[in-house]
């Protein structure tokens, strides 16, 4: 894909592939993995409409990650047609996952909430600002979430 961004014409023709380990309950990290992504995307000169959205759906991700689950990890490959993020944690699982994309349900204990986390709308965002999300789950082994921005 030929791009003209800022007279700077950027040619992605490879896939590049980046992976991420997210710490469990360790809040003062959570975000690295958002961040770098979106810087590196900002260098190859993406579009910031769709930096916008992996670094949205894929923070809530992370989030996610650091409150429910034992951490996890993060990979994240990038291809002249999309970016897909897939983020899988050994954490408790998710039980009802209709329930778990609306708006408002969250399952983050008080001690979470109190620091201004678990309002419920990190599944509900993760799906907003993709163009496929794709949940995978099993109560007590773990959960695995594919996500996909389009490039176009």
């Amino acid at each position: 894909m030929k791009k003209v961004c800022g007279g700077v014409r950027l040619i992605v023709s490879d896939t590049i592939t980046m992976s991420y380990e997210v710490p469990a309950n360790d809040f003062t990290r959570a975000g690295e993995a958002s961040s770098d992504v979106k810087s590196k995307l900002k260098k190859m000169g993406v579009n910031p409409d769709i930096i916008r959205k992996v670094s949205i759906a894929m923070y809530e991700g992370e989030i996610n990650m650091v409150i429910h689950a034992t951490g996890g990890k993060i990979d994240v490959i990038i291809s002249p047609e999309e970016i897909q993020m897939i983020l899988m944690d050994q954490g408790p699982g998710i039980e009802d996952i209709e329930l778990a994309m609306q708006a408002g349900y969250s399952t983050a204990p008080d001690n979470i909430r109190s620091l201004g986390f678990g309002a419920g709308m990190g599944l509900p965002n993760m799906k907003k600002y993709t163009d496929e999300l794709k949940i995978e789950s099993v109560v007590g082994e773990g959960t695995t979430v594919t996500m996909k921005v389009n490039m176009m």
